[in-house]
């Protein structure tokens, strides 16, 4: 039998086996998307640019491997109603943007659907008529999120159901509980006291939910590779939330500290008010742009090591990038933990401030 050392050195290299082959392949899949056969004149040309940006951008399909994409559901409205229909019929066999004739002629541009005109170029003025609602790759990667968040609790809530409180966890339980207890011990009750427990449930859902977007956004093959965390529209939803709880939640000491600060001149009342409220829109927007930032950087710091392959083609190059992108999605794991980790935490703390009671500590001072 194995020793524990043994176990958790084979561990180790299973992982990073894993993590190498995953890069490999997605590079090599990237490039033929990039390098086609068939356009052997620019093969030597290689858009670093489109390359990065086409993986941290959203898209209307799914990419599987090679050729092969899952098509997702495009849903838009235009002045004509609303049109449903495959993302299929907007891209050609080897992904080039085609037209697709529906109550308009639509085309793929830039990854935006854009009317286009019989001689193909884009009408920017009926353009402005589409309203894009569709499941893109980026809200099916959300959904699938919020699927396995269901699962996870439900099997844990379950477990605990037949097992009891007081007994030992076991197999998935033993995993999930030290995370629950982390987040209860080192977020919620430090920033929120005794109120902790009624904002638990935010806490849990925010950071699971960030965590696992951060994880499979570092999976490069399917169901992976959806940049979610890196898009603004999702990080500025989430800091929405935390704006709405901290606003509806806060208490009058809190309001009187933004609007009127107590035991200040009243110049410096008026000076520091303005202040105040425009911090109340700071918090969100620095969650907002934190998040948003760290993942789409770490992203593009990978994807910017795996490109070295087809600049320089050659073995050398391999042998250089490849280790170097192992190594920095491994630390992209620890970033993906923190970022949920920070923004659970400044969500506790900002929640903490607006429940916080204070007390006239010198109504308590006896007369003597």
């Amino acid at each position: 039998m194995l020793s524990k050392s043994v176990k958790s050195l084979l561990v180790a290299v299973f992982s990073l086996f894993i993590i190498f082959n995953s890069n490999v392949s997605f590079a090599q899949e990237n490039g033929k998307e990039h390098h086609p056969s068939e356009n052997k004149e620019q093969e030597g040309d290689f858009d670093v640019t489109g390359f990065i940006l086409d993986h941290v951008k959203d898209h209307h399909s799914w990419h599987l491997w090679g050729h092969t994409s899952l098509p997702l559901p495009v849903i838009i409205k235009t002045d004509k109603g609303f049109e449903v229909f495959s993302s299929s019929k907007l891209s050609g066999e080897h992904h080039e943007p085609v037209v697709y004739q529906g109550n308009y002629a639509y085309k793929l541009v830039e990854g935006k659907i854009k009317i286009v005109n019989a001689d193909g170029s884009v009408n920017e003025e009926d353009s402005k008529k589409v309203f894009d609602i569709s499941i893109t790759k980026n809200v099916a990667s959300m959904f699938l999120t919020m699927l396995l968040l269901i699962w996870i609790f439900t099997s844990v809530a379950r477990a605990y159901q037949r097992t009891g409180v007081k007994s030992a966890p076991k197999g998935f339980q033993s995993f999930i509980e030290p995370v629950i207890l982390f987040v209860r011990d080192e977020v919620a009750k430090p920033y929120l006291g005794h109120q902790y427990a009624r904002f638990m449930p935010f806490l849990l859902t925010i950071f699971f939910f960030i965590w696992i977007n951060n994880l499979l956004g570092l999976v490069p093959f399917f169901p992976g590779g959806a940049n979610l965390s890196g898009n603004i529209a999702f990080t500025l939803a989430l800091a929405i939330f935390t704006f709405v709880i901290v606003n509806v939640n806060g208490k009058k000491d809190y309001w009187k500290h933004i609007f009127w600060m107590p035991g200040l001149p009243t110049a410096m009342k008026i000076f520091l008010m303005p202040i105040e409220i425009l911090g109340v829109f700071i918090k969100p927007i620095s969650l907002t742009i934190r998040l948003f930032a760290n993942i789409t950087a770490g992203h593009i710091l990978v994807m910017s090591l795996v490109s070295l392959i087809f600049i320089f083609k050659s073995v050398a190059a391999s042998a250089m990038a490849v280790p170097f992108t192992v190594f920095i999605s491994v630390i992209e794991l620890l970033v993906g933990f923190l970022q949920a980790f920070i923004f659970a935490m400044l969500s506790a703390l900002y929640i903490g401030m607006a429940i916080e009671e204070h007390h006239d500590h010198h109504e308590d001072i006896p007369v003597i």
